[in-house]
């Protein structure tokens, strides 16, 4: 087995990262022809690095994994600490890499992370495959959110 590193993501992984998230989409759905799609992913990374934080995974010389965290600042109140939470998303490991421990290195990362950055909780809305690797980390179903779909889909 090839030993996996997890670091963070800098500006130069962006064709890495897009690489995984067509991947990710295409075992999901098939091949979606896109030719534009590095070029938006690029835009939207960009965009988003300054509030997100995003961890890349690689064995054997090349991406096969991926998770980021948006975090959120909330606003502040009278005599209150303002505080912070993340919500964790686009976690993506390569089939071939799974069931290596690949995405709890990743998930340890941002913990360790949100834990050093004082966050109050992190958030995630999982697919129905990756709820026992949550809960085994310790996720728990949220009785105090609420949801409105604007677009179906999403």
């Amino acid at each position: 087995m090839t030993d996996t590193v997890i670091r963070r993501a800098g500006d130069d992984d962006i064709p890495a990262l897009a690489r995984l998230r067509r991947s990710w989409l295409e075992e999901e759905e098939g091949p979606h022809p896109d030719p534009d799609f590095e070029h938006r992913f690029a835009a939207w990374y960009l965009d988003e690095s300054p509030r997100r934080v995003t961890w890349l995974a690689e064995a054997g010389g090349g991406p096969v994994g991926t998770m980021n965290l948006a975090v959120v600042t909330r606003m502040p109140a009278p005599g209150r600490t303002p505080r912070r939470w993340g919500y964790l998303n686009n976690a993506f490991v390569l089939a071939a890499h799974r069931n290596r421990a690949v995405g709890r290195q990743l998930l340890d990362a941002l913990l360790g992370y949100a834990t050093d950055e004082g966050l109050a909780r992190v958030v995630l809305r999982p697919s129905v495959r990756s709820v026992p690797f949550y809960g085994r980390a310790g996720f728990v179903p949220a009785q105090m959110l609420m949801v409105r779909m604007v677009h179906a889909g999403d």
